[in-house]
């Protein structure tokens, strides 16, 4: 249900469709997109770090690098 609802807000605030999700992960807008997405919560953020083994700071630093 969480994970539902945060798709939900994803989808929402970032004007993504599921489909532009899936075809466009690969493109650095999408990428951008999402990591904006979880810079701008930080607990998904730190859920999105802890479930991708990395680090909170690495996905703001990898943010800032694509919106650059």
């Amino acid at each position: 249900m969480v994970d539902e609802r945060r798709a939900e807000r994803l989808l929402s605030l970032t004007g993504l469709t599921p489909e532009r999700l899936r075809h466009g992960i690969g493109e650095r807008d999408v990428q951008a997109a999402v990591l904006e997405f979880l810079a701008n919560h930080e607990p998904d953020l730190i859920s999105a770090a802890d479930a991708l083994g990395t680090t909170p700071e690495a996905l703001v630093a990898a943010h800032r690098s694509l919106s650059a």
